[in-house]
């Protein structure tokens, strides 16, 4: 089921390509039956999973094939070969290079689309660089541009999501560490940049809670209740909110709430009625 919508496209590419360059006639025989047999091979490997020599293949059946479209089905079909074996660069230049060569074919927006899917595929976690992850959303965004009405697109628009956030909570880590390390105005950057730029994703929340905290603590106590404000307007039921509050209401005290098994409570409650009732009527 691995990497479904990207293969699909594929499938019926090669579909498409089993007969079809049989009736190629503008090379000599020899060279054509050559072609057709380089191309089969590269068939054969792509069916049996040996991705690695099936790109090879199709990218010596390119140059071998005389018409337009069965080369430029060939070109696409080695790259995606690579992409499957995760050689996404390698992958990403035949693709780049797909599309300047044959920009007339009807597999260009899908050519697009597995750059950058190869670009979404290198992301790595919030703590590892940062570049992968602005790759893929220059590239994802470019494509929603460009396409933005194929099934590839919403696929991406979903996959643009994850991105952002995956920024966001970057930003957040990194603001975490200038905080332990006391660099407050570099912690104050990477948080206003957070509710800037991110403010759709879930790290807001605690970007603004870690301004009010930054803020009272170096005695810029308006611009901690201005954050705190933005904070109780828009989330004021959070608990990054009442961590906020807590900092600018030093009294408060959460209150503590006991929570009671539900049959223990009704039973409790009940009994309380009882003496209630046994008590105003006097009864002992």
């Amino acid at each position: 089921m691995r990497k479904i919508l990207i293969f699909f496209p594929l499938l019926i590419l090669f579909l498409a390509s089993c007969g079809g360059n049989r009736d190629q006639a503008m090379k000599p025989p020899s060279t054509n039956e050559e072609a057709i047999q380089t191309y089969q091979d590269a068939l054969n490997n792509l069916k049996s999973g040996q991705y690695f020599y099936a790109s090879k293949r199709f990218s010596e059946a390119e140059g071998m094939l005389s018409e337009i479209d069965a080369a430029a089905k060939a070109a696409l079909m080695s790259s995606y070969c690579l992409y499957n074996i995760n050689s996404y660069d390698e992958a990403i230049l035949n693709l780049r290079r797909f599309i300047r060569i044959y920009p007339a074919s009807p597999h260009v927006s899908y050519a697009h689309y597995l750059i950058a899917i190869s670009y979404y595929e290198q992301i790595l976690d919030e703590d590892k660089d940062i570049q992968p992850l602005l790759n893929s959303k220059k590239q994802i965004e470019d494509f929603i541009k460009k396409f933005p009405n194929t099934d590839y697109a919403i696929d991406l628009r979903f996959k643009l999501d994850l991105v952002i956030n995956q920024l966001a909570a970057k930003e957040i880590s990194i603001a975490r560490y200038y905080i332990k390390t006391e660099k407050w105005i570099a912690a104050i950057n990477r948080l206003q940049f957070v509710v800037e730029n991110y403010d759709k994703t879930i790290f807001v929340e605690e970007a603004l809670h870690r301004l009010v905290e930054i803020y009272y603590k170096i005695g810029l106590e308006e611009e901690a209740k201005v954050a705190a404000a933005l904070l109780g307007y828009n989330y004021n039921s959070g608990e990054w909110y009442e961590k906020s509050y807590k900092i600018l209401n030093t009294n408060y005290k959460s209150p503590i709430i006991k929570k009671d098994n539900e049959k223990d409570s009704l039973i409790k409650r009940t009994i309380k009625k009882i003496l209630f009732i046994d008590e105003k009527s006097g009864k002992n």
